[in-house]
């Protein structure tokens, strides 16, 4: 028997028998299914294209598709000589990917929505064309996830990090530094650990490289997990060390340097370099495509199912998939415009004071609000309430809304959940301390949805999700307490604790008066 040396495409391309052509008519059938997926959910599809042109933190989106493509044609020798037969278990993972995506519209949970649709693509694959060929573009369907706008919650943990590491580094090498919050100051001047400084780009343009390069590097698995686990943290450790750099630039030349948008050049050029010393410390130890030995008695590949069945497979798909986004109008179209939320039957018994602070959140708008100042003793307290409603405003748990809007002069200083007995029960708040023009504030916060109180974004969703469930709306309530203080908040925390005191009736009163059955 003759055997020669061949790569693994060509083996499986002569594994092939020469009268057995591919399936061109089961190939395009099933490729019908790739589509139905995007047809059913274009809407979530649009929504993530809208990000990535107005994100530069996720315009990288724009590339992942031709690359995916790319990736998948990379591969046409050995998908040729792959049977398609559809996998049927696949069709009941789609349809829990469906309902997910129906949960997270109840819930108006945009990433779920897109993780489920994005996921939706290697399942109809799956589906339609089967185990074989699925696993042989395992990772180009799994590299289109990474097109998903997804990380905005790690900007607050990431910016504590850099944070800590700069100051760490700075007493290190014997600078002063006086630290509150993520702002701190030495003696040539003041610096802010803000969003653009968390290293999230870094995060995410390392990571989704990073997966490329050892996919396209490496054979070995744990070379390939271990490549990515670097690029995951390589890049953490790297915006630490250009926050640095950065604050020592600006120590150096008086605040001269290193204190405007020069500093960003600075930073992606110091992670250009980072990442280039990844790569090529990387390269030896690539591993080239193992060669295997083709025989001319190889074995006969599957036959492929018959058009009638890949046909019925992507029937399914179309069931599976498009059934959630035909219910989910469903619903939509059955609710009525929602009345406006009415406010104003608050009752408050403290005495109107003048506005101490122009401090304000900065949270989506709202179907109502309601800002008020009242005088609690000798203490002032602001107290605001924002009410949304379906229709009426935009959203009440969103990482857009925040308590500080940027260049507004407001920073956060602290954060901590704090738990108050108010009228005989426990009431869970987050309170947080604010530094901006005109001194500092003290701020209690937390979300009311269906007469549940809560300070957790998660849980939030979750009560808004069994809400919208259960009586088609998904009202909820985010209010704020706030206070003035001079050096320490606990000063101001007798007056927050009094208003709430005698005023926690009158807000569950017209929070209860607003709730739709």
């Amino acid at each position: 028997m003759n055997t020669v040396t061949v790569t693994e495409e060509a083996r499986l391309a002569a594994a092939r028998p020469a009268n057995d052509a591919p399936p061109t008519a089961q190939w395009w059938i099933a490729g019908l299914a790739v589509l139905l997926p995007l047809l059913a959910y274009l809407g979530t599809a649009a929504s993530i294209v809208s990000i990535w042109e107005r994100s530069e933190t996720f315009a990288h989106g724009f590339v992942i598709v031709p690359i995916t493509l790319w990736l998948a044609w990379r591969r046409r020798a050995q998908l040729v000589s792959l049977p398609v037969r559809p996998c049927w278990p696949a069709l009941a993972v789609l349809l829990l990917c469906g309902a997910a995506w129906m949960l997270a519209m109840l819930g108006d949970v945009l990433v779920v929505r897109q993780y489920a649709f994005a996921v939706m693509i290697p399942l109809a694959v799956l589906a339609a064309y089967g185990k074989a060929i699925a696993r042989a573009l395992a990772f180009p369907l799994a590299f289109l996830l990474f097109g998903v706008p997804v990380g905005e919650g790690l900007i607050e943990p990431l910016i504590g990090i850099t944070a800590n590491f700069t100051v760490d580094a700075l007493r290190l090498t014997g600078i002063p530094v006086l630290r509150e919050g993520n702002n701190f100051s030495i003696p040539s001047g003041n610096w802010s650990v803000v969003e653009a400084c968390s290293g999230l780009r870094y995060l995410i343009s390392s990571v989704t490289l990073g997966c490329l390069y050892a996919y396209l590097t490496y054979q070995s698995t744990w070379r390939r997990v271990l490549f990515i686990v670097v690029a995951l943290a390589l890049p953490v450790l790297a915006n630490g060390l250009r926050a640095y750099m950065i604050v020592m630039i600006g120590h150096s030349s008086n605040m001269t340097l290193a204190v405007g948008v020069d500093h960003l050049i600075y930073g992606w050029a110091f992670f250009g370099l980072v990442m280039l010393l990844l790569f090529w410390i990387g390269s030896f130890w690539r591993e080239d495509a193992p060669a295997v030995a083709a025989s001319a008695n190889a074995i006969p590949r599957l036959s492929s199912a018959s058009p009638a069945r890949v046909a019925a497979a992507v029937l399914g798909v179309a069931v599976c998939a498009g059934v959630w986004p035909a219910y989910g109008w469903y619903i939509e179209r059955g609710n009525a415009t929602p009345p406006a939320a009415e406010l104003a039957t608050f009752a408050a018994r403290a005495p109107a004071a003048p506005a101490f602070t122009e401090w304000q959140p900065d949270f989506a708008p709202a179907s109502a609000t309601l800002r008020n100042f009242y005088q609690v003793g000798t203490q002032p307290v602001g107290f605001v309430l924002k009410y949304y409603r379906d229709g009426n405003g935009g959203k009440l748990i969103s990482s857009t809304n925040r308590l500080t809007a940027q260049r507004s002069g407001w920073h956060e200083t602290g954060v901590a959940i704090r738990t108050e007995t108010i009228a005989g029960r426990p009431l869970v708040m987050r309170e947080t301390t604010l530094m901006g023009p005109g001194g500092r504030v003290v701020v209690w916060q937390w979300y009311d949805i269906g007469g549940r109180p809560t300070t957790s974004n998660y849980v939030g969703k979750l009560l808004q999700t069994k809400q919208k469930f259960l009586t088609g709306s998904d009202d909820g309530a985010a209010l704020m307490l706030f206070s003035p203080y001079d050096e320490d908040p606990a000063t101001a925390r007798p007056a927050l604790r009094t208003f709430l005191q005698a005023h926690l009736a009158s807000i569950d009163a017209v929070l209860a008066a607003n709730a739709r059955q």
